[in-house]
């Protein structure tokens, strides 16, 4: 019997494995809902993000908690077929609107806690007024994103108001989200998912690559590469594997203004291990419904504060949850 039991199991391994073989390669393409006007509908977002920072400076840990929840609402404006040299649709051109409709923020540093909720009836905390006037600055705030090929956004726009608004009456904090918030630095958080999906079909068990780069101005920059695995269908819906891998470069030119400063051979790179997470493709609705990204980060800084260099060695683990809905 067991020998049996084995030779079934077998032929089934067999089986199964012939079957995903042959399957059709999918095309993953995102769509937007119409209205009973056909109308594009605005759709949700909530996007939820949980960092523990442990930064140990001269033997001493400091530990940094935030918890933030951001709830977005996207309305897709315009759509654009762009044709290739032949005169062919080559691709899609996606123009949406995304506003930032309430956000919540809980940050402790150290045993001394910042909060604030635009949701609830907050007023936020007393310890840092002029960070929680910044976060009230983020509602309703808007920008205008534009997809091009393979849904890669190709422009954002709003920035300019965006740092006036949040920058109004602090000239410090002008000049910091000037030379922080770059065009990459927008697009990255304006996309964190839909740049994820393969440029061509794709069957389960096959993978891809993305690379994207993200310049954070004096705090320096990053080069992102997402490995991806299309895994299983599970319940109608597409899932991908994830795994990111950072490599992290200090700012080349002293930056202006700031009170300290990042030196050249700071280093911070990925773990593996804790830079892995999942995001579910629905098909029928064309948009990404859920995602669990992951990350990882530990390396050696070495900040300049008043002309004294400061070794610090860095731990940041960050989770982030994402959920698509109507």
């Amino acid at each position: 019997m067991p020998r049996t039991r084995f030779v079934v199991a077998a032929i089934l391994g067999v089986a199964v494995a012939a079957i995903a073989s042959g399957q059709e390669p999918k095309k993953f393409e995102l769509g937007f809902a119409k209205d009973k006007d056909n109308k594009y509908a605005p759709y949700h977002q909530q996007v939820k993000t949980e960092v523990t920072q442990v930064i140990k400076v001269q033997g001493q840990d400091l530990t940094q908690k935030q918890n933030s929840t951001f709830w977005y609402q996207w309305t897709p404006a315009k759509e654009e077929a762009v044709k290739d040299k032949d005169g062919k649709d080559d691709f899609v051109r996606w123009t949406l609107k995304q506003k930032i409709e309430g956000l919540e923020m809980n940050i402790d540093i150290s045993g001394n806690p910042i909060n604030y909720s635009s949701v609830k009836d907050s007023t936020g905390s007393a310890g840092n007024p002029g960070l929680v006037v910044f976060f009230k600055g983020l509602k309703d705030t808007e920008f205008t994103a534009t997809l091009g090929k393979n849904y890669k956004v190709e422009k954002v726009e709003g920035k300019d108001e965006f740092v006036k608004k949040l920058g109004a009456g602090n000239v410090q904090m002008d000049a910091l989200l000037k030379k922080v918030l770059t065009d990459e630095a927008l697009k990255e958080m304006v996309d964190p998912t839909a740049k994820l999906l393969p440029d061509s079909p794709k069957k389960v068990g096959e993978s891809w690559e993305k690379k994207t780069s993200l310049n954070l101005g004096p705090i320096g920059s990053y080069e992102l590469l997402y490995k991806i695995k299309y895994a299983a269908v599970e319940k109608e819906k597409d899932k991908l594997e994830i795994e990111t891998v950072i490599t992290y470069t200090a700012p080349k030119e002293n930056p202006e203004g700031l009170l300290f400063r990042i030196k050249d051979g700071s280093k911070l790179t990925s773990d593996p291990a804790g830079s892995k997470g999942t995001v579910l493709f629905d098909p029928k609705t064309k948009r990404i419904e859920s995602a669990e990204i992951n990350i990882t980060l530990k390396g050696d800084l070495v900040v300049v504060i008043g002309g004294t260099d400061t070794r610090v060695e860095l731990t940041q683990v960050q989770k982030t949850l994402i959920n698509t809905q109507e």
